[in-house]
């Protein structure tokens, strides 16, 4: 029975010395661990480091943002800031809801055409209408005319009938004025921008902003026919 104690005794011990190996490995795995932790910390490193990718295309773009329309040229004269495009009416018919308008589809060299309202109903029939060559200011905000949406305007001269200056006198068909097409140059085809002689190159305002700087407004007054019925500016 001694002798089995003893073994027990010296298992005993032989347990002892094994928790004292173990308790000497245990510092091992606790630096394993540490460096579990380091690994750790350079996993966090990354994802930092992937972050910061990540802001890098959020902040300069990486072409998540669009590019800015180039800045408007203020320095350039105000007729500059327009856009006349040659056009060539191909429908024309009357407004329904309005005494004076005509409803007009123009092409101006665009894939669909220009749908525009313009007060002419006083002075062109609607045959004269028709096919007519003429000069449309393309670069205004469209407007809500009589429940008619018009996306533009058309150029026209207007000045006295003939005559006397008096009320009634000079009408010309019961008219007081004469309102004619601005004719675009001859061979000019739909689309073509056309230039002011002596000035730069137009860079046209967006339609936004020729509303915004009330362009077209500031125009009208330099807007004139010479002695040869040539529009100037």
């Amino acid at each position: 029975a001694d002798p089995k104690d003893d073994g027990d005794g010296g298992a005993g011990k032989g347990g002892k010395n094994q928790r004292q190996r173990q308790q000497q490995q245990e510092p091992k795995k606790q630096n394993e661990k540490k460096g579990g932790g380091g690994e750790g910390k350079g996993g966090k490193k990354k994802q930092a480091g992937g972050g910061g990718g990540g802001k890098a295309k959020e902040g300069k773009g990486g072409g998540g943002k669009q590019k800015k329309a180039p800045a408007a040229n203020h320095d350039q004269p105000d007729i500059c800031k327009l856009e006349f495009k040659v056009g060539v009416i191909t429908k024309v018919w009357v407004h329904p809801d309005a005494d004076k308008l005509y409803c007009e589809e123009i092409d101006v060299g665009e894939p669909e055409p220009r749908r525009i309202a313009s007060g002419l109903r006083a002075h062109y029939d609607e045959a004269s209408m028709l096919g007519r060559r003429l000069l449309v200011v393309s670069n205004l905000k469209a407007k809500n005319l009589v429940g008619f949406k018009s996306h533009g305007m058309v150029l026209c001269a207007a000045g006295p009938a003939p005559g006397g200056e008096g009320e009634g006198e000079g009408e010309e068909d019961g008219k007081k004025e004469i309102v004619e097409f601005v004719e675009p140059p001859e061979g000019a085809p739909p689309g073509e921008i056309v230039t002011f002689e002596g000035l730069p190159p137009p860079e046209p305002f967006s339609p936004a902003q020729v509303e915004k700087k009330k362009v077209f407004a500031s125009c009208l007054g330099g807007m004139k026919t010479n002695d040869e019925c040539v529009a100037t500016w």
